[in-house]
């Protein structure tokens, strides 16, 4: 059963700041997670982000005298930080030893599509919009037309097989993101953002530990011969990449619409192409860009109905002592 819980309403500006944040931080980290692993193994290099920054918030959450261990809340984390770091983010880093930053960042743009799909609690409302259902044909067939090219390539007896197993992970890793995301917002926590976001980066970077000792990265890794270039991209990939951006966006989970904060994938990858082409030397076919539109015309479809629907609250009639628009807290 759902119940509202009287919250102060977020701060305009907060919510704007985050967005911003997420938006453009997470876009650029497409291309330093390929500039760093280019130095450094893939999943090594996960497990170094995501227990450093998992550390230092939860040292930081510490100091700031919050309770850090709650088992409930800890537990909440480990399963929702395991689906967006290890498996949405972990398919990302891992996939881009093989594929063009760019290329990924636009695959990964069908998370909104994932969002809908897995949001049972609202399908009623999602999928009898006309916009909604309109939205995931479009998504759907503008995934399909991104996948093509590397089809096409494969019958044509020009295939890569890394690339392929790439192409093929790039559908799970949306799910596992989708799903996290989720399940963080509907489990809710006791806990304040910043200590939720500091479990779930702590434990799925513990995580990414087994999947680097699997693949023999330990055995090749020689910390002297890493570039500093490498490092550079890990500290952006902690400090902004994860303690400001994935705070953020835990943060926006819990203040906003799951369908609204979604619509980091679409934004992203705009960013990601812009610095993949400038800086990377990377090419992007006009093919995957129909493909790009084709999604971005999909998402936004499928926010439609949402926007709507707030507008719509904004003209009721508000009970006394609950606050609509984001400013209610969904309790299970």
């Amino acid at each position: 059963m759902i119940s509202t819980v009287q919250q102060k309403a977020p701060s305009t500006l907060l919510v704007v700041i985050a967005f911003a944040i997420v938006y453009v931080v997470w876009g650029s980290t497409y291309f330093f997670i390929q500039m760093a692993i280019r130095g450094i193994p893939a999943m090594l290099m996960g497990a170094m982000r995501f227990i450093a920054a998992g550390a230092i918030m939860l040292a930081w959450c510490a100091l700031r005298g919050d309770k850090i261990w709650v088992k409930r809340d800890v537990i909440n984390a480990a399963v929702s930080g395991l689906l967006l770091l290890a498996v949405g983010n972990g398919i990302v880093i891992w996939v881009e030893q093989a594929l063009p930053s760019a290329m990924v960042a636009i695959m990964v743009s069908a998370n909104p599509i994932w969002f809908v799909v897995l949001d049972k609690r609202n399908w009623k409302q999602n999928l009898r919009s006309t916009a909604t259902v309109v939205g995931l044909i479009i998504g759907f067939a503008g995934v399909i037309l991104l996948f093509g090219e590397q089809v096409v390539n494969t019958l044509g007896g020009t295939h890569n097989n890394a690339k392929i197993r790439g192409v093929c992970l790039l559908v799970i890793g949306p799910i596992g993101w989708a799903g996290g995301s989720l399940y963080s917002k509907y489990k809710g926590s006791s806990s304040p953002a910043r200590v939720t976001t500091a479990w779930q980066m702590l434990i799925a970077g513990i995580a990414f530990l087994p999947a680097s000792a699997l693949h023999n990265e330990f055995a090749n890794f020689d910390i002297a011969q890493v570039p500093a270039q490498a490092w550079m991209a890990v500290l952006y990939l902690v400090f902004f990449g994860s303690i400001a951006a994935f705070t953020a966006y835990v943060w926006l989970l819990q203040v906003r619409p799951a369908t609204q904060v979604s619509t980091h994938s679409y934004v992203n990858p705009v960013i990601a192409v812009l610095l993949g082409v400038m800086f990377a030397q990377e090419h992007i076919s006009w093919l995957q860009i129909g493909g790009l539109v084709i999604i971005l015309v999909s998402v936004l479809l499928i926010n439609l109905a949402k926007y709507r629907k707030d507008g719509d609250d904004k003209k009721e009639v508000k009970p006394k002592g609950v606050k609509l628009n984001g400013s209610v807290r969904e309790v299970v």
